[in-house]
């Protein structure tokens, strides 16, 4: 899988499959991606390997659990999370992918935080680009 942020300032590729992909319900994903949830998977750091300048900030979760967000220096786009420091994992957003078709997510984790506007089976009318 190869992706990078919004600008191409930071580009990666990685080894492996993911471990685990999904979606995340909890309320910091809902703020940091600006929706219902984000999108999201699991590999092993060793597995990926990237180029360009992340800036970091670490936070904890409601869970207690230390949280760390990467994100482009330049455009801002979040690309990679982990845990606390030392943390073997490393998430990948899967907005960042080049081929989105290549994130296959298998559940849905703190389904408790989803809003009702953002349930999968909701039918909306679609437009395939921006209406007029």
């Amino acid at each position: 899988m190869k992706g990078g942020c919004h600008c191409g300032a930071i580009r990666y590729e990685t080894r492996r499959a993911p471990s685990y992909s999904g979606f995340c319900h909890c309320r910091d994903c809902q703020r940091i991606t600006g929706t219902g949830h984000c999108c999201y998977m699991i590999f092993d750091r060793s597995d990926v390997a990237a180029t360009g300048s992340c800036r970091s900030y670490q936070t904890v979760a409601a869970s207690g659990n230390i949280t760390v967000r990467h994100f482009c220096d330049t455009c801002g786009s979040q690309i990679f999370g982990s845990g606390a420091p030392g943390d073997p994992r490393l998430t990948i957003y899967a907005g960042t992918l080049d081929d989105l078709s290549e994130f296959t997510p298998t559940e849905a984790v703190f389904a408790r935080s989803r809003p009702e506007w953002d349930r999968a089976a909701m039918a909306l009318a679609e437009c395939e680009a921006l209406p007029d």
